[in-house]
C-alpha cells in the first residue's frame, strides 16, 4: 500500500496578534477588543483593521512633502492651465 503524502495547507498572509495582559498605550486586552467590537457592531478582526487604518491616517503622509518654492517652469504650467483673467500665480500664499 503506497504511503499517503500530506498536502500542505496554503498559509494565509497574516499576522499573529497577542493581546496584552492589561491595557496600555500600545496594546489592549482581549476583553477591551471584545467590548469595542460589540460597541461598534464589528468582529474583533474588523476592529483591528479599523485601528490600523486610523493609525495609518495619523502617521503616514498623504501628500508629497514640499521640495521648496515653485520653479518658473511650474509657474508657467499653472498659468497655462488657468483660464485667462481668473487667477494669478503667486509665489506666496500670505
Amino acid at each position: 500500500m503506497p504511503a499517503k503524502t500530506r498536502k500542505r495547507k496554503k498559509t494565509a498572509d497574516g499576522i499573529l496578534l497577542r493581546y496584552r495582559d492589561q491595557d496600555t498605550p500600545y496594546g489592549v486586552t482581549r476583553d477591551t477588543a471584545t467590548r469595542m467590537a460589540e460597541a461598534l457592531g464589528l468582529s474583533e478582526t474588523q476592529v483591528v483593521h479599523v485601528a490600523l487604518a486610523n493609525l495609518a491616517r495619523q502617521t503616514l503622509p498623504r501628500y508629497e512633502v514640499d521640495t521648496g518654492p515653485l520653479t518658473e517652469e511650474q509657474k508657467d504650467e499653472m498659468r497655462r492651465l488657468q483660464p485667462r483673467g481668473r487667477m494669478k500665480v503667486k509665489d506666496r500664499l500670505f
